[in-house]
């Protein structure tokens, strides 16, 4: 599956889901923005590893929750390669508390990067993404979005929110032939997952059909699927990716 002439942007590409999903899409012959916020020695080596497989990638450094450093990045991203075509909302983070025990402060962080990130982005390159011949727009949600989860109703509201985001990005983009998706995996072996004690992964896994965690190549498939011309005739959907876990 070919992604050549298409300019993708990765938000949170450092690590994790986000740098799979950049470094599949360089080797699929895309030119492949690694946003990041502050882990700026790991975006380069994801560069590196996009360039050293024969691709064209470039760093940019922005925090999502910033709408004017969206913006900068946006032109710095048009100066470099022009108009985009692929725009991959990954950026998030947690900060678990049970609901008695979450500050103001707690909450309102989450939704600024996950829910006011996806926004910045959106907003700051919603006509390219009109524009593109194969315009698309992928949001990475969660299975906690669909199911809930202990302790993180701030990141679980936040990743519930992108399934009427989604929906509704659809129906506008829908006349444009460019598309948005979510794609909400399961737990995946990351270093967000290695903070969990083994426990409680003990009792995620008893819940897990197919019986082990993803993989991060078990998600980036799927996207880069969505994101190619493959797609075209599926939008406004959430694509669960979870191992057989329950709704």
């Amino acid at each position: 599956m070919t992604l050549d002439t298409q300019t993708c942007v990765v938000t949170g590409a450092s690590r994790g889901i986000g740098r799979g999903i950049a470094e599949e899409f360089g080797e699929c012959g895309a030119d492949v923005v690694v946003n990041y916020r502050s882990s700026e020695a790991a975006a380069h080596d994801v560069v590196d590893a996009i360039e050293d497989a024969g691709g064209r990638a470039i760093p940019v450094q922005a925090d999502v929750a910033d709408y004017d450093a969206v913006q900068a990045m946006a032109e710095e991203v048009r100066d470099v390669f022009g108009p985009i075509d692929v725009l991959v909302n990954n950026a998030g983070l947690t900060i678990d508390r049970t609901f008695k025990n979450m500050s103001h402060e707690d909450w309102q962080r989450v939704m600024d990067v996950n829910l006011g990130g996806v926004y910045n982005c959106t907003h700051s390159f919603f006509d390219d993404i009109v524009e593109a011949e194969c315009g698309r727009l992928i949001n990475i949600s969660s299975v906690v979005g669909q199911q809930g989860n202990y302790g993180q109703s701030n990141y679980a509201t936040t990743k519930s929110g992108l399934f009427g985001f989604t929906r509704t990005i659809a129906l506008e983009l829908a006349r444009t032939g460019s598309t948005a998706n979510c794609v909400a995996p399961g737990f995946v072996q990351t270093d967000m997952l290695d903070d969990v004690s083994d426990h409680v992964q003990e009792q995620i896994l008893e819940r897990i059909p197919l019986e082990r965690f993803a993989e991060v190549d078990d998600i980036t498939g799927i996207v880069r699927f969505v994101a190619g011309p493959e797609s075209s005739y599926m939008t406004g959907q959430i694509l669960a990716v979870n191992g057989g876990m329950e709704w």
